[in-house]
């Protein structure tokens, strides 16, 4: 996502009323957030499809590094060691089944 550019991407909700379809192609188009004020202040953010799912996404992956060194922190780690041997063992078990 773009960095929001504040001569461009700041519009009034009456401004932004009155050129919705302007206003949803160029944040398409630049990939930029566009920030809609009401009454002088900011009301909200209107970002395109592609950026909301990145953003989500990128946020998501913080989220499991949060709980992974949270985790490491508490000690519960398994060996990578021990996990190869759990998978082969596993593998094992299960191609007997087929």
């Amino acid at each position: 996502m773009q960095r929001i550019q504040l001569e461009e991407d700041i519009q009034s909700l009456s401004e932004f009323r009155s050129k919705v379809t302007f206003y949803l192609d160029k944040v398409k188009k630049n990939r930029r957030p566009l920030v809609i004020t009401q009454n002088g202040k900011s009301a909200a953010i209107l970002l395109g499809v592609s950026e909301y799912e990145s953003m989500v996404e990128k946020i998501e992956i913080l989220e499991d590094i949060k709980v992974a060194e949270d985790q490491i922190r508490r000690g519960l780690v398994v060996n990578h060691s021990i996990v190869k041997k759990r998978k082969l063992k596993w593998l094992k078990h299960y191609s007997s089944h087929l």
